[in-house]
Order: structure tokens, then C-alpha cells, then sequence
């Protein structure tokens, strides 16, 4: 099952009994689809870059919930009743991309031995010494024509 981040921005002023009513409901939905909530973190107040117009006013701020969860890959449709939800200002589920669990870490390689086969480095020693030695050579070409 992929890994997906559940971001919750609710308003401003909702009673913590509440919030945590709406993350348990989710919670359960995950648990009712055979998945598993991994982390929950709360990120606290937030200030919004623009004002989030609903039916009871204009939002400048709001309270940012984060929940970690492995679900499977039709879970996103199913989370649709969150439109519904009075409490929050916006929702959006996010899916890790290239995250491995388990036995899956073992059966491929790192990925850092491409890396090791590259050799040097972002500036190359010997062809600075070498163009400083150019600079060197025309000048000294320059003071014996002069003289």
C-alpha cells in the first residue's frame, strides 16, 4: 500500500474536541479500508497568503492538521465527504513518491554506487593551474616583445 499525507486546514477557531472528532473519523475510514495511520501532527496556526472566502466569512488563518497514512491507491475517492465538512477551509491528500517499506529495501541497490563511479570533482585542479599558466606564458611573451 502507498504512503499518502492527508493536509487538513481547518478554521481558525474550532475546539480541539472537534478536530480531533473529524481526524478520528478519517482515522476510521482508513482502518475500515485495511490501513494504517502512521503519524499525526498537529502544525498549529497558520497564517494564509490569501483569504479563504466560505459561507460564514473570510479565513486569513487557519489550524494545519497532517496525517500520515498507508491506504490503498482507491482511497482518494473515497474521501470526498470532506467537501462537505463545515469546520475545514481546504483538505488535500498527497502521495509519497519513491518510498520503500519493509523487504523492498534489500532487493534493490542503493542507488549511491552510480555515484562513487563518478570520479572528480565540480572544478577540475589541473586545468586552473593550467590557465593560470597560460596567463603566465602571455605575459611573459608580452615584456620580452616590450623590451
Amino acid at each position: 500500500m502507498p504512503l499518502y499525507d492527508c493536509m487538513l486546514l481547518l478554521k481558525p477557531y474550532v475546539h480541539k474536541e472537534s478536530i480531533m472528532e473529524l481526524v478520528s473519523r478519517v482515522g476510521k475510514h482508513v482502518y475500515r479500508r485495511n490501513g494504517v495511520l502512521t503519524e499525526l501532527k498537529s502544525l498549529g496556526t497558520v497564517q494564509l497568503g490569501y483569504g479563504i472566502k466560505k459561507l460564514d466569512g473570510r479565513y486569513y488563518q487557519g489550524t494545519l492538521m497532517q496525517m500520515t497514512m498507508m491506504t490503498p491507491p482507491s482511497f482518494n475517492s473515497e474521501l470526498h465527504y470532506l467537501n462537505k465538512e463545515d469546520r475545514l477551509l481546504r483538505w488535500i491528500l498527497v502521495k509519497h513518491r519513491d518510498v520503500k517499506f519493509g523487504g523492498e529495501l534489500f532487493e534493490e541497490d542503493d542507488g549511491f554506487g552510480d555515484l562513487r563511479k563518478i570520479g572528480g570533482s565540480i572544478f577540475d585542479v589541473d586545468s586552473e593551474d593550467e590557465e593560470d599558466n597560460d596567463d603566465d606564458d602571455d605575459e611573459e611573451q608580452q615584456e620580452k616583445q616590450v623590451s
